[in-house]
């Protein structure tokens, strides 16, 4: 408890006056909802020779869809990355080439330390540990999982001068187009003549899908997004999510479920930017209220915190998860671990593990966190090395 507290003193006495706390709020709550739902949905099978193998629970327990709505908080997550990349860009002091130089070498160190030390990990792990081959494919396919999320971020993250200048014309209507053009591409895979698009159309949504949010934050950060438009957002973004779900029988999950012929969020769909939309509109709505909240030293300092770690807990979440069940797959069948997920009580046995994982999660995170940081001491044939290895590893992991 007195460590704690001296934590919690440390970090309110070295939190600047003008840290926007409600938006690091809202940042540390999606962030900490990619975990928590992959944690949930990540389960696992074993098969005759101890290999683990990929296994949803929501293929069994469709009636768990809508929890994907609570954790799936991407909408948030890019809704305050517009509205931090916003501020950050206006207070650049180079060039507009150099700031966002910096920011895709901010996000991409983390994803090629995580990939360049599985690459070391996988000979490691079948020739001294003996772990099987489908394990070492399940767990590449895991690790590669949250950082496609990453790719579309930095892309995203490159247009801000656009999406600036696009606010600064338009407000926050700037997200309209992109909110029609996914609404196009979906009425085109999904409408009468779906049998006729080429199978690479829904690929058209990648982008706008996901810009929609950035776009929105953007503008609030520009103050051409206020309360007013926070409503109609809400509103809006819940009568369309509604409508969808019932009158036109979008996929009730907002993540993929094995064997389903539709999905929402690979590529995005309309559902998603509705329900991206809603969440953005009650997060503006919300922040004065969360600003409050987290002026207590207590509140504030895990929030800052997972700010300071958020690219190591995207990076190496999954990583957590298999540090516990690959040694578990030596000794068969644990529930919740590695049986399959398609019993009542492996919701529960699942929920009884997630402390481990996250205690896991803080041990890895210890070692992983200066990979976050300028590689300054980083000789270039050390980089090289490091850009080789995770190379290899995605070959791997695409392969698999």
């Amino acid at each position: 408890m007195k460590a704690f507290t001296k934590l919690t003193a440390q970090v309110e006495e070295r939190t600047p006056a003008h840290r926007d706390r409600a938006v690091d709020g809202l940042r540390a709550l999606a962030l900490l909802a990619v975990p928590t739902g992959h944690w949930l949905v990540g389960g696992f099978t074993l098969d005759t020779g101890g290999g683990l193998h990929n296994a949803s629970p929501l293929a069994t327990f469709g009636a768990l869809a809508p929890a994907s709505w609570v954790l799936q908080m991407l909408g948030i997550f890019f809704l305050v990355g517009g509205y931090s990349s916003y501020l950050s860009y206006q207070r650049r002091k180079g060039s507009g080439r150099e700031w966002t130089v910096s920011r895709l070498k901010r996000l991409g160190r983390p994803v090629l330390g995580v990939t360049a030390v599985w690459a070391l990990l996988l000979p490691t792990l079948h020739y001294g540990f003996g772990v099987p081959s489908a394990t070492l494919h399940t767990a590449s396919t895991l690790v590669v999982q949250p950082l496609w999320f990453v790719g579309v971020y930095a892309v995203i993250t490159a247009l801000t001068p656009y999406c600036v200048r696009a606010s600064e014309r338009l407000g926050f209507r700037a997200a309209v187009p992109l909110l029609g053009s996914v609404a196009v591409v979906d009425f085109l895979r999904y409408g009468p003549y779906a049998d006729a698009m080429p199978s690479w159309l829904s690929l058209l949504n990648l982008l706008p899908g996901w810009m929609f949010a950035y776009q929105l934050g953007v503008s609030w950060a520009d103050k051409r997004l206020g309360r007013r438009e926070a409503w109609l957002l809400l509103a809006g973004g819940a009568a369309l999510f509604a409508t969808l779900l019932l009158a036109f029988h979008y996929p009730a999950s907002m993540v993929g479920v094995p064997g389903a012929s539709r999905t929402n969020s690979h590529p995005p769909s309309l559902l998603v930017l509705a329900l991206a939309s809603a969440q953005s509109g009650a997060a503006i709505l919300l922040r004065d209220r969360l600003a409050r909240l987290l002026k207590r030293p207590a509140l504030w300092a895990p929030v800052a915190v997972i700010n300071l770690a958020a690219m190591t807990i995207l990076c190496w979440h999954q990583t957590a998860m298999l540090a516990a069940a690959v040694p578990a797959s030596y000794f068969g069948e644990i529930p919740g671990l590695t049986t399959p997920p398609d019993t009542a009580g492996w919701v529960p046995a699942r929920l009884a593990w997630m402390p481990l994982f996250a205690g896991l999660l803080l041990v890895i995170a210890r070692f992983a966190r200066p990979l976050e940081t300028p590689w300054e001491r980083t000789g270039t044939a050390r980089r090289a090395a490091a850009a080789v290895l995770a190379t290899g590893f995605g070959y791997f992991a695409l392969a698999a």
